[in-house]
């Protein structure tokens, strides 16, 4: 992670912790997931790769009452992080013991670590055997039932460059972890069409950042013309990929 796709600077952080932390009630779907793999235990330590500003390390502990190590490389995303503990670090060389870790959590991260082989190793390192590697994330051509690809089509070329769920099966499998599966789990993202535009971040979305401004303006406006219209639920599915 020593190479993100975007900065991460103190406005992307802001941004996120303003836009991408989502409620709880919206979560619960992703709370029976993981508590099916993770399989949470008192004393297990999980660790929480690529924290961000802490939502998914807070829902953790709250949810499963287990350590949760929140780990970060973004100095800007750190301040905005109230949960502890809370280190920063490479993913690519991780600032921890071997075999002292009962799980490792990713949330929207695996597409800036530079280097998955690596990243795969250590996280081999430091895992106790059997210990699962749970990867929530966007993969390129699953994001069929993704709102924003909705409305942001061209940000579909921009995920096409994320690494794939048979590359990233590749480089956990070459590590010791033989064992994968992947599912689509639902979300919550708004309770409605408006509510989803009126709190739309670009800071806060990498494919955003990366279509370009006369993109992003042309598919903000056909977000807000759909906005008017009454409408239920945004409701995204994204990818767990589990590992052993």
């Amino acid at each position: 992670m020593a190479v993100a796709l975007i900065p991460f600077d103190d406005t992307d952080a802001a941004a996120f912790a303003a836009t991408r932390e989502l409620p709880r009630a919206g979560l619960e779907r992703w709370r029976y997931a993981v508590q099916q793999h993770l399989r949470p235990r008192s004393g297990h330590t999980v660790l929480d790769l690529g924290a961000g500003t802490g939502a998914w390390a807070n829902a953790f502990t709250d949810w499963f009452g287990v350590r949760i190590l929140a780990l970060e490389p973004a100095a800007a995303m750190r301040t905005r992080c109230p949960h502890r503990p809370l280190v920063g670090g490479d993913g690519t060389a991780l600032p921890l013991r071997d075999t002292s870790l009962d799980a490792a959590w990713l949330s929207t991260m695996i597409h800036h670590v530079p280097d998955l082989d690596v990243l795969a190793r250590e996280l081999r390192r430091v895992l106790r055997p059997g210990a699962p590697v749970l990867i929530r994330s966007p993969f390129p051509g699953r994001h069929q039932r993704i709102a924003l690809f909705d409305w942001f089509p061209e940000a579909v070329r921009v995920l096409d460059t994320y690494p794939g769920v048979a590359r990233v099966r590749a480089a956990f499998t070459a590590a010791g972890f033989p064992v994968s599966t992947v599912e689509p789990v639902a979300q919550t993202t708004a309770a409605s069409l408006a509510e989803y535009a009126a709190k739309l971040s670009r800071r806060a979305h990498t494919p955003l950042h990366l279509i370009t401004d006369e993109e992003y303006e042309t598919g903000l406006a056909r977000l807000r013309v759909a906005a008017r219209r009454p409408s239920g639920p945004v409701v995204d599915h994204l990818d767990l990929l589990v590992l052993r």
